[in-house]
């Protein structure tokens, strides 16, 4: 008997009819004499009713009870599922994050799992019922609601998974599994059957949807196999595990993008030890991610420091950075909210060479600049103007072949 969880999301949930469905898919999986653990997001379009409805309140919304306001949409779908799951003759019990114990710091709308009870849902389990928690949602110590931030739920789900030691976790969505790149900007984008946590992790964090960066982290560490599938199909989807000789011997796997970025300059700030300490320790406290960093020293004893934060956060990060150069006496502060970050991403990066010259080449022959340059072992990444994404995520995916049945390996 395995233990398989199953994560469903938004758009897999969003009308009672969908519901009634996805409760005929959980029950399929029991009947194979699988114990069973559904974790829901809300109903798709209901989070941002409910953040609309805050904003309209006030424009600066206190976090702790935004939380409370945001995290009441997984409420109603882990009811619904559960009510659904009975009318067909199936037990089931739902839990909130509290009720589950899904204890997280206290970083209220970006909060950090950091331990799960395990008791309620496993005796659960034995007496045969169907587990349905809450996604996207957490308690503190104190006893405060925090959510998990976008895309929390797929956090939920295999941190659980982890917790219980579960066989799987399935991740349903309304995709068929992992791509080459978005089909919805490139037709020729291909179905992986399985992709390496290390390289999923970097689609994720480069501006995949398909899976929750922190979710991917959390399967890496704990060893969690998660395969991405379809709600609307049985057909087999996409198997994140762990890297194998097969997927070192393909150079490219895909191609990520991210349009939900913002650059920052400050501008000749003086060269001396403290000055970046100071900087990013201000942005850090303020809880904003700085992704990217490029720093230029001239001669003279000045550097220019340039860097990337989400775009949610741009217009707080600008504030703060104008704030701080008037501090360091820097020359002066720009910032751009039109980029976008385009990613080449394969573990077959690091026994493969030529990769970073073909995409810089690629992006060169249609007049594309690079603002920006980050690489690791196993991605090349690039900051363009926002208005090129599209037309650079073809060009590049038909460079590696990534569009054939069987995707080329590049030549040094």
């Amino acid at each position: 008997m395995a233990l398989v969880i199953q994560k469903f999301g938004g758009t897999s949930v969003g009308t009672v009819e969908k519901i009634k469905n996805v409760a005929k898919r959980v029950v399929c999986e029991k009947e194979k004499g699988n114990h069973v653990v559904v974790v829901l997001s809300a109903m798709t379009g209901e989070t941002n009713k409910l953040v609309s409805l805050a904003n309209e309140v006030s424009e600066t919304p206190n976090e702790r009870e935004f939380d409370v306001l945001v995290s009441t949409g997984e409420q109603v779908t882990i009811a619904l599922l559960s009510m659904a799951l009975q009318e067909i003759g199936c037990a089931a019990r739902s839990y909130t994050a509290s009720q589950v114990k899904i204890i997280t710091d206290s970083a209220h709308t970006k909060a950090r799992i950091k331990e799960i009870g395990s008791e309620n849902i496993k005796k659960d389990l034995e007496e045969g019922k169907v587990v349905v928690v809450a996604g996207f949602q957490g308690v503190d110590e104190h006893g405060n609601v925090t959510t998990l931030g976008r895309g929390g739920s797929d956090t939920s789900a295999v941190a659980i998974a982890a917790a219980l030691k579960a066989d799987v976790c399935e991740i349903f969505t309304d995709v068929e599994g992992v791509y080459t790149t978005d089909p919805n900007i490139c037709e020729k984008a291909r179905k992986l059957k399985k992709i390496s946590y290390d390289e999923m992790l970097e689609m994720a964090s480069l501006g995949a949807k398909v899976l929750q960066t922190r979710s991917v982290e959390f399967a890496k560490k704990y060893h969690v196999p998660v395969h991405v599938r379809s709600t609307f199909s049985d057909n087999e989807g996409t198997l994140v595990t762990k890297e194998d000789r097969e997927m070192e011997r393909v150079a490219v796997s895909g191609i990520a993008y991210n349009k939900d970025e913002a650059k920052i300059t400050i501008i000749q700030v003086p060269d001396k030890p403290g000055v970046a300490a100071k900087l990013f320790g201000l942005i850090s406290e303020s809880n904003i991610n700085v992704d990217m960093i490029i720093q230029n020293i001239s001669e003279d004893g000045y550097t220019d420091m340039t860097f990337t934060v989400p775009k949610g956060d741009y217009k707080r990060a600008l504030e703060l950075v104008e704030k701080t150069g008037v501090e360091l006496a820097a020359k002066g502060v720009t910032g751009d909210p039109n980029i976008s970050k385009v990613s080449v991403i394969g573990v077959g990066m690091r026994s493969h060479a030529g990769i970073a010259s073909t995409v810089f080449k690629t992006l060169s022959q249609e007049g594309i600049n690079i603002m920006m340059i980050s690489t690791s072992e196993i991605k090349v990444s690039c900051v363009i103007e926002s208005k090129y994404t599209e037309l650079a995520v073809r060009t590049l995916h038909d460079a590696f072949n990534l569009g054939e049945g069987e995707i080329t390996e590049e030549k040094s």
